[in-house]
């Protein structure tokens, strides 16, 4: 909230007052500890008491660019904005010339074209010394008549950038201002009305007649005197006026030279900036060449994996045919080879049941013939080849052909 301009001031060249200054500049100022202390609270009554306490002017100083308490009172006064009437009267000051110099300052950040002109050019006449910080911390002295004409004809003053103004030349030949009156021109007209009643009296001292004495106030001279003077002071208007266009005309070569110098450091602003640019461009492309080669690295490195398990399931898919082929056909050169004895033992029986001749003896056969049997039965039970599930069966029958013991399920 101490940091806000005031709800009741009015907008200055259509911003707040407070923009006038550069943001950089705004934020030290409110950093620092004079402004905390001292400027808080105040208002155009209390303000004129801390600017009598001013003892010298200046912008920013030191390393770390510390404002003064002049540039503080500035801000203050362009965040409580006071009234105009205050501000002359600051101007209009003779006795403490730093609040003479806060208001004309004050005065040329917020003033019209008019009024910086009316009310500043005065102070021309003003020879008192101030004392001025420099950037570097150290004090120098200068005059307030140089502070004013700064203000006037320069860009920059005490480290804030000013309002463009309108030429002298051109609000006199628009008819608002009138012609700039030296204050040296009373002087002028002074020297030389003594330089011409000297040269009366030398001319009464000398015995001159009453008829030249009277000759030489005729109305005829009086008005070749008056015309003479006119034209004299007619004279030094227009020296004035051909000081100030070269004064404009040096100052505009300097603010062109100002101008070149800030297209150069642009330049070379931009410069840097393309290369910087092009850096990050640089940068960019490595990363995502980078980020590209990983992808394709784990993709390959993923197909590669894929094909491997490929091949592997392929090969125990292979392997499990074979084994499955290699079982079927063991399993059926097994049923052969039982249907061959089956065969052989059927034909044995009929030719020893067509040559037996005493019934008991058949029964008798018959009755060895049927342990046979049992046990036959016995070893198909205990090889487990008669399991119901067919392909435990074939497994046991697999297992027996290789010596195994059959599984019991």
């Amino acid at each position: 909230m101490a940091n806000r301009t005031d709800p009741l001031a009015k907008s200055i060249r259509g911003t707040n007052p407070q923009n006038l200054i550069e943001k950089i500049v705004r934020s030290k100022i409110y950093q620092n500890t004079y402004w905390k202390e001292q400027c808080f609270g105040l208002t155009a009554e209390t303000l004129v008491d801390k600017a009598m306490e001013l003892d010298h002017i200046g912008g920013t100083f030191g390393g770390n660019r510390k404002p003064t308490p002049f540039l503080c009172l500035v801000l203050k006064m362009l965040q409580i904005q006071p009234e105009k009437d205050i501000v002359v009267e600051f101007i209009k000051n003779e006795d403490y010339k730093y609040v003479r110099v806060l208001g004309a300052f004050y005065l040329r950040l917020t003033g019209i074209d008019m009024d910086v002109y009316r009310y500043l050019e005065p102070l021309y006449n003003d020879y008192r010394k101030v004392r001025q910080k420099l950037t570097g911390g150290n004090f120098a002295l200068t005059h307030v008549d140089e502070i004013i004409d700064e203000l006037l004809t320069k860009d920059y003053s005490c480290d804030i950038a000013m309002p463009r103004i309108k030429k002298r030349w051109t609000l006199e030949s628009a008819g608002a201002l009138d012609l700039r009156k030296s204050a040296l021109e009373d002087d002028f007209e002074e020297e030389e009305e003594k330089e011409e009643n000297e040269q009366l009296d030398d001319g009464l001292e000398d015995g001159a007649p009453e008829k030249d004495y009277y000759r030489g106030r005729s109305p005829t001279r009086e008005r070749d005197r008056d015309r003479d003077r006119d034209r004299r002071r007619d004279s030094h208007r227009h020296r004035d006026r051909d000081y100030d266009r070269d004064y404009d005309r040096d100052y505009d070569r300097e603010r062109g030279r100002g101008r070149e110098r800030d297209r150069d450091r642009d330049r070379d602003r931009d410069r840097d900036r393309d290369r910087d640019r092009d850096r990050d461009r640089d940068r960019d492309r490595d990363r995502d060449r980078d980020r590209d080669r990983d992808r394709y690295r784990v993709r390959d490195e993923r197909d590669y994996g894929r094909e491997r398990d490929h091949e592997r399931e392929g090969r125990e898919r292979d392997r499990r045919d074979r084994d499955r082929g290699r079982r079927r056909s063991q399993s059926r050169s097994r049923s052969r080879s039982r249907d061959r004895k089956d065969r052989d033992g059927g034909e044995h029986r009929k030719r020893h049941a067509r040559g037996s001749t005493s019934p008991k003896r058949r029964g008798h056969e018959d009755g060895r013939e049927e342990p046979k049997k049992k046990k036959e039965k016995k070893e198909k039970k205990d090889d487990g080849t008669d399991h119901p599930d067919p392909e435990i069966a074939e497994a046991n029958r697999l297992r027996a052909s290789l010596g195994l013991k059959p599984l019991k399920l």
